[in-house]
């Protein structure tokens, strides 16, 4: 049983990480970073999970965290009416939100008592609901920039229900920013009624009644855009904002660990990683470049679903003409890990923010080739930052047939550019100081963590008179 002296300075913080892995990731290492500032975690786990990988995470991460505490959720099935959904995600997203009112007894039972929750943006709108009841602060996890943050006010007035953003604007203005382009917001907005659109329409709404914005991002990444939104200009009511990143990795993180054995065996930045679904152009370009690769291939957007062989997606010729220079691997891996090795000198990434952020904390270049939600935004971040280059001609996923020649041509230049490399070392070094004591995100996050002890320390004293 905790003593008086332990509740009152261990603040106890619920997490919940929403579905696909793009969340849980940012969300399990707050939560060991959290641990680590001597707070007391719990970690609310939605049951079933839609992947594998997912369950198997999770149970990774509270084996190596005994101390962080489990709280399953059970999720009430929902059948979305209409046309079928393709992506399981987007339907576990309005799931969730349609369950959370199941949570307030379970959390409410759970001693010490909680002093915040901790949700993510997609589940914000019930959670805030939550935190009502139980007399708690909730905070939003952000898993995405801050520049896409700051369209989040803006949804309902960009995307009024029934309608769509119209393709003949040019671009979005938010007070305080750079405009963003038309074309690089979510293929989503421009569909009526889209699922995954209306979750983003009810959850913005909430976001006046949450206590702030943790962000996986850091000061020198995204200055003028942190600055924007600590100086009020974005929008007057937009929550305080703790840009915490880049949020370091945990003790254990799975996947497959064979690439590294054969990076070992590789000269120094000789290597280019990529993660992409497999065509003949990708195979092309990556053979055509004359550069060693590690090719990270996912097929299918579950992996319960995932049953071709490597050898279907890739072909046996491909896997053997180029065996001397090039490893093609099938599921998933520690991204993190293969980053670090001294054998990658470049990425290829759809610039999803983890990838990004774990591309910047390495100082690792980028060719950015964004292929859904909010990527096209992450490219312009990390080009504007100097992180890497992007092809804006190229577009969305199979929006144009991009040519094995082009794609040689741009991984050549990524490998090669020493003032590509010397910029994107320098943001490296900027994002380990960040995370440093004295560090930009160091601060923010022990700030914060202060708040929540200040802002409730009469609910604590209460809890040490009576126990």
């Amino acid at each position: 049983m905790s003593s008086p002296k332990d509740l009152h300075s261990r603040p106890h913080i619920a997490l919940f990480p929403s579905a696909r892995m793009g969340h849980l990731t940012p969300s399990l290492r707050l939560a060991a970073m959290l641990a680590s500032h001597n707070c007391l975690i719990t970690l609310i786990t939605a049951q079933p999970p839609v992947s594998m990988t997912e369950s198997a995470h999770i149970d990774g991460f509270l084996a190596a965290y005994p101390t962080i505490n489990r709280v399953d959720f059970q999720i009430i099935p929902y059948t979305p009416p209409g046309p079928a959904i393709t992506d399981p995600f987007f339907v576990q997203f309005e799931a969730i939100i349609r369950s959370v009112h199941l949570l307030t007894p379970l959390l409410s039972s759970i001693s010490p008592p909680l002093l915040a929750i901790f949700s993510d943006f997609l589940s914000v709108s019930g959670f805030c609901q939550v935190a009502d009841d139980l007399g708690i602060p909730n905070y939003i996890v952000s898993t995405t920039s801050a520049r896409f943050s700051t369209l989040v006010p803006y949804f309902p007035k960009l995307l009024a229900p029934g309608k769509s953003i119209s393709t003949a604007e040019i671009s979005v203005q938010i007070p305080g920013l750079a405009p963003f382009d038309i074309s690089t917001l979510p293929p989503p907005f421009f569909i009526p009624n889209h699922i995954f659109t209306n979750t983003l329409i009810s959850n913005s709404r909430s976001l006046c009644k949450v206590k702030g914005i943790l962000s996986n991002t850091f000061y020198a990444f995204e200055p003028e855009t942190i600055a924007a939104v600590s100086g009020g200009l974005v929008t007057p009511d937009f929550p305080p904002f703790y840009p915490v990143g880049h949020l370091e990795p945990h003790k254990l993180e799975l996947g497959d660990h064979q690439p590294l054995m054969w990076l070992d065996q590789q000269p120094l930045q000789s290597v280019n990683s990529n993660v992409k679904r497999s065509n003949s152009r990708t195979r092309k370009g990556l053979d055509e470049s004359g550069r060693k690769f590690l090719w990270v291939l996912k097929s299918r957007t579950v992996d319960k679903e995932d049953t071709e062989k490597l050898e279907e997606l890739v072909g046996d010729s491909f896997i053997e003409t180029t065996k001397h220079k090039g490893m093609v691997v099938k599921g998933w891996v520690n991204q993190e890990e293969i980053l670090s090795h001294p054998a990658i000198g470049g990425f290829i990434s759809h610039c999803g923010w983890n990838s990004v952020m774990e591309a910047a904390a390495r100082g690792i270049p980028l060719l950015a080739w964004p292929q859904l939600g909010d990527q096209k935004v992450n490219a312009g971040i990390l080009e504007t930052a100097g992180l890497g280059v992007w092809e804006k001609s190229w577009g969305w996923l199979d929006e144009r047939l991009v040519k094995g020649e082009e794609i040689a041509k741009k991984v050549k230049m990524v490998m090669i550019d020493k003032n590509l490399r010397e910029k994107a070392r320098t943001i490296g070094e900027e994002a380990k100081h960040a995370v440093k004591v004295g560090g930009s995100s160091q601060d923010v996050l022990t700030e914060m963590i202060r708040t929540i002890q200040h802002e409730h320390r009469s609910i604590i004293n209460f809890i040490i008179t009576y126990i």
